[in-house]
């Protein structure tokens, strides 16, 4: 759905868009990474890649410094309002115009056990939050199992529910949790940075209820706020609490108008290392 307007279907023209995005090439990057040693949780946007691919690319080349992932689950926003909660995709593999990504089945069964979701396609069949991420995937790692999810549902007691679930069953595993999210939608460039300033001190301080709380106060049109909030309360669960902006723009850097921007901002949240 996303290939051929979110980002190129040609793969030789989505090549070099995923390169321009990352500020550079496949072989620039050197040999595979070795793996993941632990859980990483990112914030990725998810807008057309001449938009925000730059900034989603800063994201993907700090996971590729830390290594190689064994599973990527990612927690899509639910922009259409079908499916429940949150809801979990089916069996099968992904197509992207560089080759398909599989379903880590085994993980997806027991995050929907343990989240008490619902497992359905239909959430996404017009939903492009998770099929952006993919193509970043696929160039870098290869054919890495992923676990599709979209989140509707934002209130606090869910969020920390649902976050503290994953993280019981992400427990250790090396994996990539990833809410896809864009942040403030339409504003003047201005108000956009202000409110999104907001919103990101809650979120590099893993407060989920004060986030939650200044979403609502200040009208802040994150469309991934439930993503976002069960992304928190699960690293904050699995100990990740070295959180770091690594990059942040709006619309208005790429299209020189000002009046009416998006947010776009890459997060990382990972262990901290002790201090010997």
């Amino acid at each position: 759905m996303a290939a051929g307007t979110f980002y190129p279907a040609h793969p030789g023209r989505l090549i070099r868009e995923l390169e321009a995005c990352l500020g550079t090439t496949r072989e620039e990057l050197g040999p595979e990474p070795g793996p993941l040693a632990t859980p990483v949780g990112l914030i990725l946007p998810h807008a057309g890649y001449r938009y925000s691919g730059p900034v989603a690319g800063v994201g993907y080349r700090a996971l590729w410094n830390l290594g190689r992932p064994q599973a990527a689950i990612i927690l899509g926003t639910n922009h259409t309002g079908l499916g429940g909660p949150i809801t979990f995709a089916g069996p099968g593999e992904w197509a992207t115009p560089l080759g398909p990504l599989p379903v880590h089945e085994e993980l997806t069964q027991a995050l929907a056990a343990a989240t008490g979701a619902e497992r359905s396609d239909i959430p996404f069949l017009e939903e492009h939050s998770v099929e952006v991420q993919l193509p970043f995937l696929r160039y870098l790692f290869g054919p890495i199992p992923i676990v599709p999810a979209v989140v509707r549902e934002l209130s606090q007691e869910f969020c920390h529910k649902v976050g503290q679930a994953v993280a019981r069953v992400v427990d250790r595993a090396p994996v990539a949790l990833i809410a896809s999210t864009d942040f403030t939608h339409y504003e003047p460039d201005q108000v956009a940075r202000e409110k999104d300033r907001r919103a990101l001190a809650y979120i590099l301080n893993l407060d989920l209820e004060g986030f939650l709380e200044a979403v609502v106060k200040y009208r802040i049109s994150i469309c991934g706020v439930g993503a976002t909030g069960v992304l928190l309360s699960a690293a904050r669960a699995l100990g990740l609490l070295g959180a770091e902006l690594l990059a942040y723009r709006t619309s208005g850097e790429v299209v020189g108008m000002l009046d009416q921007v998006v947010g776009y901002a890459a997060v990382m949240f990972r262990e901290v290392e002790a201090v010997a």
